[in-house]
């Protein structure tokens, strides 16, 4: 397969970043009310909110190759500035991890129609 067999719909996108922005900033709350053990889950829950905002921002999520291209930007830098979280470099890496999944995503354009809030 070369491309993928449904057209690219940019609403769908900007809801499916909407609800992982939602999600991710209630999953930091309860991190954050559990404690020092749940920091890792916080550094988790706000690289989420920060790759959502962020791209929900960017205003490209209406092209899937500008998209696609924002995303290549974000994964080339190598620091991503943010106060209040634990661990710099683990908030790094999560921030990584966001962007490649959504990445592939954005290459299969699969995946967005998922709005639940806990996703594999």
């Amino acid at each position: 397969m070369s491309g993928p067999s449904e057209a690219w719909d940019g609403d769908l996108v900007c809801k499916w970043l909407e609800s992982r922005f939602a999600a991710a900033k209630l999953d930091q709350a309860a991190a954050d009310k559990r404690g020092y053990g749940a920091q890792d889950d916080y550094d988790k829950a706000a690289a989420e909110q920060w790759v959502c905002r962020f791209l929900k921002t960017g205003g490209r999520t209406g092209n899937q190759a500008a998209l696609a291209a924002q995303i290549k930007e974000l994964l080339a830098q190598d620091e991503y500035g943010i106060t209040g979280i634990h661990d710099d470099r683990r908030f790094d890496r999560y921030v990584r991890a966001n962007l490649r999944k959504l990445a592939r995503m954005t290459k299969a354009n699969d995946g967005f129609a998922n709005t639940l809030r806990y996703q594999v």
